[in-house]
């Protein structure tokens, strides 16, 4: 193997590598005392508080934000429609994040068989929201009360790879 498809090698098993990892995070009510900086939900909307565990290395962490439903769907990709805006409180320095304009189902067009229906969580489409890992404050996310909200750990090694100059 030449250099550079050995670097590539080893860059792709360093992705690999940022796989997801199982956290004792847990998700409260939105009753929670420590909440009050935090604004109430908006009519039609549900506020989801995950608490982070503290970890020795959160640098090496990030959060995935994903929002969707559970809909019937068949055989072809599908995704919701869907915008998620970053806000911060003023005076307190505290973000949350909103999402709005939940949008309908998407999806391609291939011809699928008979029995291909089923059930499934469709997540709200476009760039993964990737959140810095903190366990000192909550993530606060408000979203439409028809919609769930998932959310999945990511690790990095903690060794960096070199870019190739050309």
């Amino acid at each position: 193997m030449s250099p550079c498809h050995t670097t590539l090698a080893a860059l792709a098993l360093a992705l690999c590598a940022c796989t997801t990892q199982a956290t004792d995070a847990t998700v409260k009510s939105s009753s929670t005392s420590d909440l009050k900086p935090f604004p109430a939900p908006l009519a039609g909307e549900i506020r989801h508080v995950i608490e982070l565990p503290p970890l020795a290395d959160e640098d090496l962490r990030k959060v995935e934000l994903i929002a969707g439903k559970t809909l019937e769907v068949d055989c072809n990709r599908h995704r919701l429609g869907g915008r998620w805006e970053e806000k911060t409180i003023e005076g307190w320095g505290y973000s949350y994040h909103r999402l709005d304009q939940v949008g309908p189902p998407m999806s391609t067009l291939m011809a699928c068989p008979d029995n291909s229906r089923r059930k499934a969580f469709v997540a709200v489409g476009g760039e993964p929201l990737l959140l810095r890992y903190n366990s000192k404050l909550p993530l606060v996310v408000y979203v439409p009360q028809d919609v769930e909200v998932r959310y999945r750990i990511w690790s990095a090694p903690p060794d960096s790879l070199p870019a190739p100059s050309r």
